[in-house]
């Protein structure tokens, strides 16, 4: 069976024993910061084990697409060398949600992996592992399966440390847990392994292929173990791996969805496809890098950007071992796209950016090399001893994504060598700060919890009666309250629109008989919504009766901000390019600020476009509509899912403009478009690499802009004596003016400069048989000492020479050792010793270096140095 008829075959044996098929989510976790990258097929559903959210299904399969490359899951290092490891894999997986427990599971697995009808897999080449306690397992697998005793084997805790076992799962310290059933395939006596739990079990004879994870127990904080009361089912399966089964091989890389890859990355490269374990990294890079962009994640030099910028950065490296010269990793992505675009219709959609991103960033890469060479050069020439320190090799490693095996060779070329331990302990140190910050570090029974639901009733009314569910003070649940206390309200129903989907929560009051509760912020937990707040005067009390109302200007500006945030996503994706993707937003009622994926910056044309077709939206007055309908229709009608937000099978849709925009959005909206009145953007700019962020007005705030532009505009024409006409001509001129002035004053300071190289080049003095020259001229910036530099090294032919200037309140220095002494001294030490003594820092090469600090009444110590330095350097 090829790799895609068993994910299609999993997927419809599980439609048929009552799971909904659930697409794979994103490889971005929606709000969950404690993960890096989607890395397991539970990721999008951890809340529904939780109990924080209720899917309208208790059951669901899915092919989940996983990255494993960094943080705590990290498998990096190992792609290419071993048999299964990858950055990027499928996971196959079936969940219950309380609904059916440990014998069916069990059922399932076995009925898929050993029946005619379906993977038919020898039954006498499974064996099974079990949770050393778990007899309940134990006796399904014998009794139910069928499977021997004796190929049933039970796991321990791992050195005693308790539920520290290969088959026993957590989602954290604290949480959901439980005991864990594996199944292994045997693949024979031809290859080295030994069975789990024996000395030999890494090996890969028996691998494991099927993962059932039976959440059955919430582990609190003293490590007790208490029974759940809805147990769930959490498994999951490799696509790889168990396609490397059915196919009849060994290894991963040897399965259908590789052999296509590895054919193409040796075209793209031209060398020959072999077993080389650098081809194996190209393949299995191509396939995270690919899916990573087009689910929104760019390179960048910090959190998802850099693993991805690693990720490439090391392919980019395996290729040019295998002999690239130019590049080659982009060319790869319509292979990638053949293979796997109809199963994922986001790499099709997106294949035109991803390979624009892997062509840039590989460009960049090569400059980046470059950049390396010289770092290590200049720290070669400071190098005391034949040995290269690790933390060096690691700054290039890490900062610079310069391989630790070109830096060896350099060092053997020049007879020195690498402190490879060092760099060692770096790299560890490194993985130790990744593993801390990614791991689970919360305590999932620490969540605020409410029962009760609150129906919402603020897309028609803004003023509605509703009776209180609860009442919490300090995170505590309290009868009643007292005016001053500060509270979080629970009603039955209520008009306040909860904060979701970068929309604000709404404000306003909810009101009684001498009651007067302030409504401040609404935020949602579970299906219950949440007003904070101040009780201004009376009491409250769980049950009464309050009359809730939402303050209407605010939820008026709200919605306008919201709605036209919908059209300026159309509008991005329109003009810009449908690879932009939100990645988030913030709506209130004094602006929209929208952030979305985009290679470069947007032009001031592109503006200008952005705003004129939101506009031409806005009064077109079109109305804006909503329906209520599942997912898939959702997807049909071509919707868009809005960054951070939750869906589940049961959708609102908005369009607005006769199909501009399609998005899936549960916020509140104007009833038209030509409600926003008039849109504006007021600043563009990149906040993160490849993460635009764009930040408008509308309605009356956007004309209160227009006028203090025009204001703005008005006495600009008066400083100039100019009209709306001339305006430009005018300033174009004074400008020129600014330019021409600018010009004369450089030309006043090269003489003055030059008359006093004259002069200063007479006090230099002779120490050790070296001239020595340590000069103050104040009132040259740092250009104008550097030219006043050449100069003097000019005239004295071989000297050290430190130049000192008071410009605008700080000092600048500059410090010069010519060509036939910067074996003997080094103008970057030369600086750096100065530039402390007056507060600041400074460097360069070793006959140039600039510097500067604060301390303007230590000048005078800093050029005394000169002498002692160049006397110690004799």
């Amino acid at each position: 069976m090829k790799s895609a008829e068993i994910r299609e075959a999993f997927l419809k044996f599980f439609e048929g024993k009552g799971h909904t098929r659930v697409a794979s989510s994103s490889l971005v976790p929606d709000n969950d910061p404690t993960l890096l990258f989607t890395n397991a097929g539970m990721n999008q559903f951890k809340d529904c084990f939780l109990g924080l959210d209720r899917r309208s299904y208790t059951r669901a399969a899915s092919s989940q697409k996983c990255v494993r490359a960094g943080g705590k899951h990290n498998d990096l290092e190992n792609v290419g060398y071993t048999a299964r490891h990858h950055t990027f894999f499928e996971m196959l997986g079936n969940f219950s949600f309380g609904d059916y427990f440990k014998r069916d599971a069990i059922a399932y697995a076995w009925e898929f992996l050993t029946s005619e009808q379906w993977l038919n897999l020898p039954k006498d080449k499974l064996w099974i592992t079990v949770y050393h306690t778990d007899d309940e397992a134990f006796e399904i697998w014998r009794d139910v399966a069928g499977v021997p005793a004796e190929r049933i084997i039970r796991i321990g805790d791992n050195g005693g440390a308790p539920y520290a076992s290969d088959n026993f799962w957590a989602m954290g310290d604290t949480g959901p847990c439980g005991p864990c059933t594996e199944i292994f395939f045997d693949h024979g006596e031809h290859i080295w392994g030994g069975l789990p739990g024996s000395p030999e079990e890494d090996g890969d004879r028996y691998i494991e292929i099927w993962n059932n994870v039976f959440m059955q127990f919430n582990r609190t904080a003293d490590g007790v173990l208490h029974p759940l009361p809805a147990p769930s089912v959490d498994t999951g399966m490799g696509l790889e791996r168990i396609s490397a089964v059915m196919q009849h091989v060994n290894s991963n890389y040897e399965i259908d969805l590789f052999q296509n890859l590895l054919a193409a990355v040796a075209g793209a490269i031209g060398c020959a496809n072999d077993d080389n374990p650098s081809l194996k990294v190209v393949a299995d890079h191509i396939r995270s890098c690919s899916f990573l962009i087009a689910d929104g994640v760019l390179p960048s030099n910090d959190g998802r950007g850099y693993v991805l910028r690693r990720i490439i950065r090391r392919a980019c490296r395996h290729g040019n071992k295998l002999g690239a010269k130019d590049s080659f990793f982009y060319k790869i992505v319509a292979a990638l796209v053949a293979e796997m675009g109809d199963a994922f219709p986001e790499l099709k959609q997106q294949q035109a950016q991803i390979e624009r991103v892997l062509k840039s960033e590989e460009e960049q890469f090569a400059k980046t090399l470059e950049q390396g060479l010289r770092i290590l050069e200049a720290d070669l020439a400071d190098l005391q001893g034949s040995v290269i320190p690790g933390e060096v090799v690691f700054k290039l490693y890490d900062t610079y994504g310069f391989p630790m095996d070109l830096t060896a060779d350099i060092a053997r070329e020049r007879e020195l060598t690498v402190d490879e331990e060092g760099f060692e302990r770096e790299m560890d140190a490194q993985r130790e700060r990744a593993r801390a910050a990614s791991s689970f570090g919360l305590d999932y029974n620490s969540l605020l919890k409410v029962d009760g639901k609150t129906d919402f009733l603020g897309y028609s009314d803004l003023r509605t009666s509703g009776k209180v569910l609860s009442l919490l003070r300090d995170g505590k649940e309290v009868e009643q309250a007292a005016a001053g206390d500060e509270l979080v309200v629970v009603l039955d129903q209520t008009p306040f629109y909860a904060e979701s989907g970068g929309q604000v929560g709404d404000c306003g009051y909810l009101l009684g008989d001498g009651l007067r509760f302030e409504v401040r912020d609404t935020t949602k937990a579970g299906d219950a919504v949440l007003h904070h707040g101040v009780l201004l005067q009376g009491s409250l009390q769980n049950g009464q009766s309050v009359q809730a109302e939402v303050d209407a200007n605010v939820r008026q500006a709200t919605v306008l901000n919201h709605s036209a945030t919908h059209l300026l996503h159309a509008a991005l994706r329109e003009i810009l390019g449908e690879h932009v993707q939100q990645k988030g937003s913030l709506v209130d009622s004094q602006r929209l600020r929208f952030d979305f994926s985009h290679f470069e910056a947007v032009t001031p044309e592109q503006i200008t476009e952005l705003e004129e077709r939101v506009n031409q939206q806005i009064r077109l007055n079109t109305a804006v509509e909503t329906c209520e309908t599942d997912m898939e229709t959702a997807r049909q009608m071509g919707a868009m899912a809005l960054f951070g937000e939750k869906y589940g099978n049961d959708v609102r849709v908005l369009s607005m403009g006769d199909g501009f925009s399609v998005e899936l959005c549960g916020g509140t909206h104007a009833k038209r478009t030509g409600d926003i009145g008039l849109f504006k953007i007021v600043s563009e700019g990149g906040i993160a690499s490849g993460v635009r962020r764009i930040e408008a007005v509308t309605g009356e705030l956007a004309w209160q802009w227009v006028k203090d532009s025009e204001n703005t505009l008005r006495q600009l024409m008066g400083l100039v004596r100019g009209n709306r006409d001339n305006l430009l001509d005018k300033l174009q001129g004074v400008l020129e003016h600014s330019k021409a002035l600018e010009k004369e004053l450089q030309q006043v300071k090269a003489k003055a400069a030059s008359a006093a190289g004259s002069d200063l080049a007479g006090q230099a003095k002779d120490i050790n048989g070296v001239k020595t020259l340590a000069a103050r001229v104040d009132g040259l910036d740092n250009k104008a000492l550097m030219d006043l530099m050449d100069q003097l090294k000019n005239k004295l032919g071989s000297a050290v020479i430190l130049l000192a200037s008071e410009f605008e309140g700080r000092v600048v220095l500059v410090a010069g050792v010519t060509k036939d002494l910067t074996g003997q001294y080094k103008a970057g030490d030369l600086m750096r010793q100065a530039a402390a003594v007056v507060g600041g820092k400074g460097g360069g090469r070793p006959d140039m270096a600039q510097g500067g600090g604060s301390e303007v009444a230590k000048l005078a110590e800093a050029l005394a140095l000169v002498d002692s330095f160049v006397a110690q350097g004799a």
